[in-house]
């Protein structure tokens, strides 16, 4: 369990996004989130706030983008806010989410009942930003 900002994928985050309850790693196409341990993370608290910021920084609703939850602290999800996303147009090109113990993966099994975008679960890192570039690769593929 690593932070991105341990690894060598940090030297191409374009802008880090730190909140009291949590930070975000913003690439070119894609975001990395991490979550302080023990929040309890709702889409009023939390997600609003988050969502406005990268939405105004990337110029975009999030169509074009890849979310990657990085899950190296537990922490709890309001899987019912996800309508919250959908009710304001928000969208995803992608969500992707590493978890680190079984009880992660059975919450991921949870939340993916209430995820529209294309979504995939991780063990590691590295899977999963090779997975929101090749995702992104095939958009400027298919434009070209």
């Amino acid at each position: 369990m690593k932070s991105i900002k341990d690894t060598s994928f940090y030297n191409d985050a374009i802008q880090v996004l730190s909140y009291s309850f949590g930070d975000y790693y913003l690439f070119e196409n894609f975001i990395i989130g991490e979550v302080n341990k023990d929040i309890v993370f709702t889409w009023k608290d939390h997600a609003k706030s988050v969502v406005e910021e990268i939405t105004s920084l990337y110029d975009q609703n999030g169509k074009d983008l890849v979310y990657i939850s990085n899950r190296i602290h537990p922490y709890s999800v309001v899987p019912s806010d996800w309508i919250h996303f959908f009710k304001y147009s928000y969208s995803l090109k992608g969500y992707g989410i590493i978890s680190y113990d079984q009880k992660g993966k059975l919450n991921t099994m949870f939340e993916k009942l209430f995820m529209r975008s294309k979504f995939r679960s991780f063990d590691n890192l590295s899977e999963a930003i090779s997975w929101a570039k090749k995702l992104n690769n095939s958009k400027e593929e298919s434009a070209a």
